[in-house]
């Protein structure tokens, strides 16, 4: 198991480019069991989720050919397995997301109950609830979520009782191919929601709503692939922004745009960053000066994203004057505080809030990384510590950040990958 070393104590500084979204390409991955024709899919991030995505889809038969620019061709005709097995999707809760495609275009699929992160109750009851409404027969046995529909799915008129990205995702695939008009409310607006339905109207289907809560989806027999290229990752531009502004650096994100992370963007700016921008490129300088500290509350899109609050909590953690952070999406994604804590950090948790005080410098300490996003903000934390931070546990790091520590080196990071 790898571990990250991080000599803290410089400013960032450079140009890198950002990768393509890993939560907009999951999705659409799972969506090429939609096409009758090979589909092309470029931009995909080289990360471990999209590996083991990648392996599920070859377990179950699909043709996937991947080439040296991280573009891939899948074609679904080849399936000769309905199954996601548990050892793959034990690692990813992504996973999940062939079920609604491989149900509309094959009648069947058995579906291990996923994995992924420990930051809270995730579960999938929604997902269901909405492929029975379209017709399908589920059973829950041996840990498998076993469906089945009789024909084409119905057209269903769907609310969702909480907004969820992947049970939009996965009802939305659902939907094209079934017969009739189906109607999502209370979907999910995220972004990378929205470049899934792009995605699938370019293979044919017909989405009205795209952005909003109210998806309305006509049915089609069929759907044909096409070239597709993904989002840039919204979460690692902010990544990268927030890590800029603790350390008081000057940084240059190029094959990304603002428009993806508005609200982290207007908090970085509070913050004190000085921030422009172009179509295709971001820069952040905070001009050596230490950022001031923000308060943020998580909301589902276009507000605040749970994604980002770890890695502002660690700017909070080493910026003037007192943040509150409030996490209202996960119950558990306020852990990484503890180890902030062990750096010489001085917050306090009560409930789902977190309360910052910022002090001058951290201390470098030996962590351990629990989930993606406080990965992210534990390697934030060994920017700006006294000291060499060793990161333990970084796989989770790798299921969401490209190379991550080549980027950073980029940057002036003293930063090496090391062997357990």
């Amino acid at each position: 198991m790898d571990k990250l070393i991080i000599k803290g104590g410089g400013p960032l500084s450079g140009e890198i480019r950002i990768s393509g979204s890993k939560n907009s390409a999951l999705p659409i991955l799972a969506a090429t069991m939609l096409s009758e024709t090979p589909i092309q899919i470029g931009n995909l991030p080289h990360l471990n989720d999209i590996t083991t995505m990648l392996a599920l889809l070859r377990s179950m038969g699909l043709a996937v050919t991947l080439n040296e620019k991280m573009s891939v061709e899948i074609d679904a005709n080849t399936i000769t397995e309905y199954t996601a097995p548990y050892e793959l999707v034990k690692t990813m809760r992504a996973s999940i997301l062939v079920l609604g495609p491989m149900l509309a275009r094959y009648g069947r699929a058995n579906v291990s109950f996923p994995g992924g992160c420990a930051i809270g109750s995730r579960p999938v009851d929604i997902h269901l609830r909405g492929l029975e409404a379209m017709g399908a027969v589920i059973e829950v046995d041996e840990g498998y979520i076993r469906a089945r529909s009789h024909g084409r799915l119905k057209g269903a008129h769907i609310f969702m009782d909480t907004v969820t990205v992947g049970a939009t995702e996965n009802l939305l695939m659902a939907a094209v191919l079934a017969e009739g008009e189906t109607v999502l409310e209370n979907a999910a607006r995220e972004l990378e929601v929205v470049d899934l339905a792009h995605c699938l109207c370019a293979m044919g289907a017909h989405i009205e709503g795209i952005g909003t809560d109210k998806l309305v989806i006509q049915g089609v027999k069929s759907l044909k692939g096409c070239e597709y290229h993904i989002m840039p990752d919204r979460i690692e531009t902010g990544t990268f922004l927030t890590a800029a502004a603790a350390t008081r650096g000057h940084v240059k994100l190029k094959d990304t745009h603002p428009g993806i992370l508005e609200s982290v963007l207007i908090k970085l700016e509070e913050a004190g960053a000085h921030i422009s921008f172009g179509d295709n490129w971001i820069s952040l300088d905070m001009k050596g000066n230490r950022p001031k500290a923000v308060s943020l509350k998580t909301a589902p899109y276009p507000a605040f994203p749970t994604d980002m609050q770890a890695q502002f909590t660690a700017m909070n953690a080493v910026s003037e004057g007192t943040g509150t952070v409030v996490e209202t999406i996960f119950e558990n994604r306020l852990i990484q505080i503890h180890e902030l804590n062990r750096m010489g950090a001085n917050i306090r948790l009560e409930g789902n809030t977190a309360i910052v005080t910022g002090v001058e410098r951290l201390k470098a300490a030996p962590v351990m990384a629990t989930d993606l996003r406080a990965s992210a903000s534990l390697v934030i934390a060994g920017l700006v510590a006294d000291g060499d931070t060793l990161v333990d546990r970084i796989y989770h790091i790798d299921r969401g950040y490209e190379c991550i520590e080549e980027k950073l080196q980029l940057l002036g990071v003293n930063i090496r990958r090391v062997p357990s």
